[in-house]
């Protein structure tokens, strides 16, 4: 079997640290797995191994032991994300945070999210958007 090109050697402090955030439990369950992966990385278990004791991807195994090469124990915690892309404009968003602020239409209790994009998008006849 080839050599790993992503050794994960762990200190003593980082041991200790990995083993009180798993018994803490108070995180979400990407970085307890992470913590678990190198665990198991360090104690020599393979990469197939891992995947089977921990019930997770190659793709994520190879990843975690890359990022704490790289990084160390900061490859725990979630890299930023983009996120969806804006729906509205900066004028729609106003629009639409003043339209809400206001009593609702005739008839209704309150805005619902299809008033709101009614209203927004200009589909609605009582409502004109600006």
């Amino acid at each position: 079997m080839p050599q790993k090109k992503y050794h994960v050697d762990l200190t003593n402090d980082e041991r200790t640290e990995l083993k009180c955030l798993l018994k803490s439990g108070k995180h979400n369950s990407r970085k307890l797995t992470r913590a678990r992966i190198l665990l198991l990385a360090a104690a020599g278990q393979t990469d197939a191994e891992i995947v089977v004791a921990l019930s997770t991807a190659r793709p994520t195994v190879e990843r975690t032991r890359r990022r704490f090469v790289e990084q160390g124990l900061g490859c725990l915690d979630e890299k930023l994300r983009q996120g969806a892309r804006l729906r509205l404009t900066d004028k729609q968003q106003a629009h639409l945070v003043a339209v809400a602020c206001t009593a609702a239409l005739a008839g209704r209790a309150r805005w619902t999210r299809s008033l709101d994009f009614a209203v927004i998008s200009g589909q609605s006849g009582r409502v004109k958007v600006c």
